[in-house]
């Protein structure tokens, strides 16, 4: 079994006691990615549809450093503090995938880290 550590410069870094994801042979995990710009280490401050671009954004960084993309998601979970934007995740996520779509989450949460709206994390397979 392999076992990496997967970092970059093009996401936002760890905010605590956790790696961007860690890759088990030819499966990712990707931690919780809210929408930190990274340069900046502050929240994207548009609209939510700007939030959840940030967030996948973060994630494919995070992905294509791992040696993979968005499509390679096969499982996604989605932190929402306000369910309401549940059809707008869907809308925006559909700019992203096509299908088959990765099997998917989605969970109201009271709150996040940072006071973000959203949160998202993933597994991926790398072919």
């Amino acid at each position: 079994m392999s076992y990496e550590v997967i970092n970059t410069s093009n996401a936002p870094q760890a905010i605590g006691t956790y790696s961007q994801a860690v890759k088990v042979d030819n499966t990712v995990y990707l931690s919780g990615q809210i929408p930190l710009v990274p340069e900046t280490m502050t929240l994207n401050s548009g609209d939510m549809a700007a939030q959840i671009h940030q967030v996948f954004t973060n994630l494919r960084a995070v992905a294509q450093a791992a040696g993979g993309d968005l499509n390679n998601i096969v499982k996604l979970n989605i932190f929402l503090t306000d369910l309401n934007n549940f059809t707008l995740v869907n809308e925006i996520m559909a700019e992203y995938w096509q299908q088959p779509y990765p099997a998917r989450a989605a969970i109201g949460v009271a709150a996040l880290p940072k006071a973000a709206d959203v949160e998202m994390d993933a597994i991926l397979i790398l072919n």
